[in-house]
Order: structure tokens, then C-alpha cells, then sequence
């Protein structure tokens, strides 16, 4: 997903961190090791981001949900923008 996502042209950048969750699912509580991942793209491409999650992902409710940064070094996201740039 992450390749994928970033051969599209989607996210400049994915970053994958190996975590552990608790959560309630089907009635009971689930302990599972999963992975969160930061795609690193504009406020424009975010719908075509969460499509391509929905499509690509294995949960049928995988979490979703983007920050918005107050301050953002200016080079970096010029880079960020040139990267996720359509195809």
C-alpha cells in the first residue's frame, strides 16, 4: 500500500511504525500488533488517499484521519506538493 501510494503520486512520503492496539470489535475486545502508516500529501490529494486505503486495505473499517499542521518548513512542502502532483 505504501508503494503503491506513493508510485500514484498520492503521498510524497509513507512512514511505518510498528504498534500494538486494543480496541473493541464484533463485541469484544482485540489485542493485535498492526502497523501505522503516515502519508505524507496535500489537503487536495486526500480523497484520492483515502480511496486508494479503502481499495488497497484489508480491514474493512481501517482508521483514517489526517492532521493538519499549523507550521511547515516551506522547502519541505514545496516538495510534498511537487511530489504528489498527479501522475
Amino acid at each position: 500500500m505504501a508503494r503503491a501510494l506513493v508510485e500514484r503520486k498520492l503521498a510524497a512520503c509513507v512512514q511505518i511504525s510498528e504498534i500494538e492496539s486494543f480496541y473493541t470489535w464484533n463485541g469484544a475486545v482485540q489485542n493485535e500488533k498492526e502497523f501505522r502508516v503516515l502519508f505524507k500529501t496535500t489537503s487536495e490529494r486526500y480523497q484520492a488517499v483515502e480511496d486508494a486505503i479503502r481499495e488497497l486495505h484489508s480491514y474493512e473499517l481501517p482508521a483514517i484521519h489526517a492532521f493538519a499542521f499549523e507550521h511547515v518548513n516551506a522547502a519541505y512542502a514545496a516538495w510534498i506538493e511537487t511530489n504528489t502532483a498527479g501522475k
